[in-house]
């Protein structure tokens, strides 16, 4: 009985051992899983790795000698800046068409945007100003010829001493007082521009000037003249043989603007045609949101084809030239919006690729470089070259 409790025990030990074991082994190789994270390279092993190498500001190339070198050189430039703007009249040279008669317009014989010509018939005015100077007129005319022939009589009887001075003195004064109102009379007529040998209900308008209309403010049947609140006339005629170009310059730039500097104009409309014009006011006030001031540039426009509102491109260029380094074009490589030059490295077979800011082109196929060189530091004469060969290695 003994041996077979003995023999019992050893049977569980033994089936104990056996269960233990797996269950070990099991939670060792759980607990490695778990220490160490699954790895997206191990499960994708097709997918490539992109390793910072920190060498793409340099190349290297064989026989570097088929790449010649030339240096950067100093070149007087002349500064300058690109604003833009638009066409407007010169306000000097606008004149306003005025009716100093009030009264209805009975006929007008231009438009809004004609072209008219000093003295021309532009409107007619129908004004009851016209029949009121023109009665004060004929009442003049009456009462001077009444004083002249009065003065006439009283001198035959001063003469013959039928009347004392003081009286022929006061029929002086009567003819003079009578004289007066008559020219007083006919300037008015003049003023309203009415013959006074020819008289009517109406007033003839005539340009005061040669341009074009670029306002109208009457219709035909429509009101006119002169009143206490300040009327800016019927019609304005502008002379546009000469013109404005309004620009907007910005603050930073202001420092390089000046009264009386060149300027060069160019629109959308006349490709390749330049104007010349010069500042003649600065503006005093920036725009609070823009921050930028109106530069105004006078410009001769003898053939009118700078038209009012036409969009313009003005370049305003400094009087003294100041020295700048400079580069052949073929020296600049174009990558991603910016632009490099090469210079040889440290070893042979071995270029930089230096970032560089340019500016304008200049003669001789050179172009200005604002920042990143020096005078007179090589570069490679052709960079495109250049990076074609070191992609191809």
């Amino acid at each position: 009985m003994m041996l077979n409790r003995q023999q019992h025990r050893d049977t569980r030990v033994s089936l104990l051992h056996r269960l233990t074991l797996p269950c070990a082994f099991a939670a060792l190789t759980l607990s490695g899983c778990k220490d160490k994270a699954p790895n997206p390279a191990d499960e994708a092993p097709g997918n490539p790795q992109v390793v910072e190498t920190g060498g793409s500001s340099s190349v290297t190339v064989k026989n570097p000698s088929r790449f010649s070198l030339t240096q950067s050189i100093s070149q007087p430039v002349v500064s300058s800046i690109d604003v833009t703007g638009s066409v407007n009249p010169d306000v000097s040279r606008e004149i306003p068409v005025l009716s100093l008669a009030n009264g209805r317009v009975v006929a007008l014989h231009v438009g809004l945007g004609d072209t008219v010509h000093k003295g021309q018939l532009v409107m007619e005015v129908q004004s009851p100003d016209v029949a009121t100077a023109f009665n004060a007129y004929l009442k003049a005319v009456n009462d001077e010829h009444l004083t002249s022939v009065t003065l006439t009589r009283d001198k035959l009887l001063y003469d013959k001493g039928a009347i004392p001075k003081s009286q022929l003195e006061g029929a002086q004064d009567g003819e003079d007082d009578a004289r007066a109102d008559l020219i007083s009379a006919e300037q008015q007529l003049k003023i309203y521009g009415v013959d006074k040998n020819h008289p009517g209900d109406s007033v003839k308008i005539y340009a005061p000037a040669s341009g074009v209309i670029i306002a109208q403010n009457v219709t035909a049947a429509g009101a006119t003249g002169i009143t206490y609140a300040g009327n800016t006339g019927s019609l304005t005629i502008a002379d546009l043989s000469h013109v404005w170009v309004i620009v907007d310059v910005y603050e930073n730039d202001l420092k390089s603007v000046h009264l009386g500097q060149h300027a060069d104009i160019h629109l959308n409309a006349y490709p390749g045609k330049t104007y010349s014009g010069t500042i003649s006011d600065i503006g005093a006030q920036l725009d609070p949101s823009l921050r930028t001031a109106k530069v105004r540039i006078q410009v001769q426009n003898p053939n009118n084809e700078l038209r009012l509102g036409m969009f313009a491109t003005a370049t305003l260029s400094s009087s003294k030239a100041q020295e700048q380094v400079a580069v052949p074009t073929t020296a600049i490589l174009q990558l991603h919006d910016r632009s490099y030059v090469f210079v040889p490295g440290t070893s042979t077979g071995n270029f930089r690729r230096v970032e560089v800011k340019t500016g304008r082109s200049l003669d001789n196929n050179m172009v200005e470089i604002l920042s990143g060189l020096a005078t007179g530091q090589q570069v490679v004469a052709n960079a495109l070259s250049l990076q074609n060969t070191a992609d191809q290695e």
